[in-house]
């Protein structure tokens, strides 16, 4: 049976472009596996690939609530187990792509939530009720391993692209639609370039706060990771040829 091709890694590593390489030559669809992602009209700020980014490979995942409506991980598990079902009903293989441990780690083992204290999701609390003890499916799961100066130095670049006038419209419509305070919005980029776009900072202190962040969110994300023995850990260069070899060994037994 194929397996369900897990791509994982932190903020920035090169997740999104590897993956439609690999599903356009599997016939893969992808799902993304980003908290934040799921929030319509939250396009550059959470770096979503555009329809031409996307080339034709189905995305599911993206833009699923809206930005004052509550998404938990076990709203995003049912989601995605959904898809899969679905995916494979077609013939295609489903790949996961995204860098929210928890969200990966609900799918694979099979979490169970049991109601309030526990894990935060956004505003909601939710307690799982598994570990990482056996996984629950045919999973394949590869990790994007980059050094740490080359990760530092995409962070930084990516940061410079973002902030744009395009990101400037994308943060008044959010603000004037939702209001300031929102949690999805509060936080990472938005935030700074909020304050920025406000007379709070600089140009170049919120990018500088931007890039802090963001750099703690990778490196939060490497140790999740880095925990799962599951991972198998490669340069995004030999990531494509890896899976590509794996699914076509896998399809001739």
């Amino acid at each position: 049976m194929t397996p369900v091709v897990v791509i994982l890694g932190p903020t920035c590593s090169g997740k999104t472009g590897v993956s439609i390489e690999i599903a356009k030559a599997i016939g893969g669809e992808i799902i993304s596996a980003d908290s934040r992602a799921v929030y319509k009209g939250m396009d550059i700020g959470t770096a979503k690939p555009t329809l031409e980014e996307m080339q034709g490979v189905p995305h599911f995942g993206l833009d699923l609530v809206f930005p004052n409506e509550r998404f938990t991980v076990a709203d995003w598990k049912t989601y995605a187990e959904r898809q899969i079902h679905e995916i494979t009903a077609r013939g295609h293989v489903p790949m996961v792509v995204g860098g929210t441990g928890l969200y990966i780690d609900a799918l694979i083992y099979g979490y169970h939530f049991c109601g309030p204290t526990g894990h935060k999701i956004g505003d909601i609390e939710q307690k799982t009720c598994s570990d990482r003890k056996e996984i629950k499916g045919n999973f394949l799961l590869v990790g994007i391993d980059w050094p740490t100066e080359q990760l530092r130095t995409r962070l930084r670049a990516r940061i410079e692209q973002m902030f744009s006038p395009a990101l400037y419209d994308e943060v008044k419509k959010l603000v004037q639609s939702y209001g300031w305070g929102n949690g999805a919005m509060k936080s990472d980029i938005y935030e700074y370039a909020w304050k920025y776009m406000q007379g709070e900072l600089s140009l170049d202190e919120a990018k500088e706060r931007c890039f802090y962040e963001d750099w703690h969110l990778a490196k939060r994300q490497i140790t999740w990771f880095k925990r799962n023995r599951d991972i198998v850990w490669l340069s995004l260069e030999n990531i494509y040829p890896f899976v590509i070899k794996y699914i076509h060994n896998d399809e001739r037994k």
